[in-house]
């Protein structure tokens, strides 16, 4: 199946009030898919690459792996940089391109910038999610206008997802902090039907079964009593960390859980949490790398006193953008874009069954704010406890329902 991918994002004033927008034709210009959405306060080149990555990935949904695409856009920028002949020199796009061509790296993509005359579809379709937004309503196709499956518990939220935003908060596995970052998240909002792909979004065959991530965070290190940053570093947890463990085990081994499959984070800390879940349940721990917590780089081991001391200038410039990382480590941004594939990858092996997911406080946060279209602010007001469990259901169609969040019921 050729492909034709028209994408657009826009601003408001720039930074301003955001959507993108994305549509998928077949070579005779039949409109197979569309997706839209509002991206809260941001630049207009973000958006342009959001409309990217959402058409993207809708071409993925209806061709798979291998399929020739063609990508027009009227943004000479987003064009030129994903063809290789410009380089991304704006950190705060550095993520969103290096998703794009992850994306684009499993089809065959060829890129062509068009007049914005010609990206008409998809730029109303940005202008309409941004006009939702302004309304307080969520974008709704007007081209494939069935009235939209039902989510969880009867409810009839347009299906979809807006990139989540997350702030600033004291916490990390020692005492490091999470600043304002989105990752990318566009996902297929309205599609057409055809015989070769199935029905998704707001057609009428979508399931309700729900998948449903326990999110369990490891128990107490040493790098915890001491409130020290605790990213890719390997502390075994404590013996008060592994009585958390134990009866976090305890609890998840009996009903009303019943653990289809259990995945740690690779780090030890996190292995020890699962293995001891997994010898109360009989199950096996398959490992995802996605689920490790933030490269904190130089300032691994170190608390956020002694990092201010040394790293002044690196530290507030850190605080203040998701996009820089710490020295030799990795940003908020990247690990965002990480956990998000990581849910997708998740997501797709375990479709309708209930997940243990053992990892850290930063990868449950992200996952968190995601679920509940989290504004900036929010993430100041989420804590999350060693061994602390949070608990959220992922439907077929789209809505992602939070059920639990920082449960400690099983430590007394």
């Amino acid at each position: 199946m050729n492909l034709v991918v028209e994408a657009d994002g826009g601003s408001r004033g720039n930074p301003g009030p955001a959507g993108y927008g994305a549509v998928v034709k077949d070579a005779d210009g039949q409109v197979l898919a569309e997706a839209a959405d509002a991206l809260g306060i941001t630049t207009n080149n973000v958006a342009e690459y959001q409309g990217l990555i959402a058409g993207l990935r809708s071409a993925l949904a209806l061709a798979g792996d291998g399929a020739p695409v063609e990508v027009r856009m009227d943004s000479k920028l987003v064009i030129e940089q994903m063809a290789g002949r410009w380089k991304v020199k704006n950190e705060g796009l550095r993520p969103l391109a290096q998703e794009a061509r992850e994306l684009a790296r499993r089809l065959r993509v060829t890129w062509k910038w068009i007049p914005r005359e010609r990206n008409r579809d998809a730029d109303r379709l940005a202008n309409e999610a941004m006009d939702a937004a302004a309304r307080g309503t969520r974008w709704q196709s007007k081209t494939f206008p069935q009235p939209p499956s039902q989510g969880p518990r009867g409810s009839s939220e347009p299906t979809g997802e807006i990139p989540s935003a997350l702030t600033r908060e004291p916490g990390g596995d020692g005492d490091s902090a999470i600043p304002a970052t989105s990752a990318g998240q566009a996902r297929i909002v309205a599609q057409k039907p055809t015989r070769s792909t199935p029905a998704s979004g707001w057609t009428a065959s979508a399931t309700t079964a729900a998948t449903s991530f326990l999110l369990l965070r490891h128990g107490e290190t040493p790098f915890s009593i001491d409130r020290r940053f605790s990213g890719t570093g390997d502390p075994e947890l404590t013996p008060a960390g592994l009585a958390q463990v134990e009866a976090a085990a305890a609890r998840l081994s009996r009903a009303p859980y019943a653990i289809d499959a259990i995945v740690s984070s690779p780090l030890r800390r996190a292995r020890q949490t699962a293995e001891a879940v997994a010898a109360h349940t009989g199950l096996k721990v398959a490992v995802e790398d996605g689920l490790r917590e933030v490269d904190f780089g130089a300032w691994e081991g170190h608390t956020f006193t002694e990092i201010q001391r040394r790293w002044p200038d690196e530290l507030a410039a850190w605080l203040a953008d998701p996009s820089v990382t710490p020295p030799g480590g990795e940003s908020f941004t990247q690990a965002a874009v990480r956990v998000q594939e990581a849910k997708d990858r998740l997501l797709l092996d375990h479709q309708g069954k209930t997940v243990l997911v053992v990892s850290h406080v930063s990868p449950i946060k992200l996952l968190l704010a995601s679920a509940l279209l989290a504004p900036p602010a929010a993430l100041y007001r989420m804590h999350l406890d060693l061994a602390a469990l949070s608990v959220i259901d992922y439907f077929p169609d789209g809505p992602q329902l939070v059920k639990t969040l920082n449960d400690t019921a099983h430590l007394g």
